[in-house]
């Protein structure tokens, strides 16, 4: 047995390398980790109250079909029914608040469109997909389809 641990020296020095080293990391996380982490799973708590004190910029459909409650009606049964209207028009939150502050811009109807609608071998084979070099002739969506309810017009 003693011929075991006859360079028991070289052991001590690899144990203490060890603790000095799980002392370092343990300092280095009390240091660097924030207060809160991991009261919610993997997740900061200060984390929910600095987004609380964020501004709101997105309104919600519930807004937008307040005042503009034609569009939402002509939506219904459309394929683009359950897609919030901030999807495509951008944050609003400020023209619901006051319509006259903020005019909102009508999207690009060929760029937002094939954001979603070009052809991509990853999604799903039912998904509306088209190659905007033989569809449409370069022109905007909208000339054939309408936004809303965007079964060709």
């Amino acid at each position: 047995m003693n011929e075991l641990f006859k360079d028991k020296e070289h052991l001590v020095r690899v144990a203490v390398l060890f603790a000095v080293g799980f002392l370092v990391f343990l300092l280095a996380r009390a240091l660097l980790v924030p207060k809160g982490f991991g009261d919610f799973g993997h997740y900061r708590a200060g984390a929910l109250d600095d987004n609380r004190n964020r501004p709101l910029s997105y309104a919600g459909r519930a807004a937008c079909g307040g005042c503009h409650s034609d569009v939402a009606e002509s939506r219904k049964g459309s394929k683009h029914e359950k897609i919030g209207c901030e999807s495509c028009h951008g944050p609003l939150a400020a023209h619901a608040a006051d319509p006259g502050k903020l005019k909102p811009q009508r999207p690009d109807g060929r760029d937002l469109c094939l954001g979603c609608h070009v052809e991509n071998a990853a999604k799903p084979a039912g998904f509306p997909q088209i190659n905007p070099k033989d569809h449409g002739d370069a022109g905007p969506c909208t000339a054939c389809h309408k936004p809303h309810h965007p079964a060709v017009a």
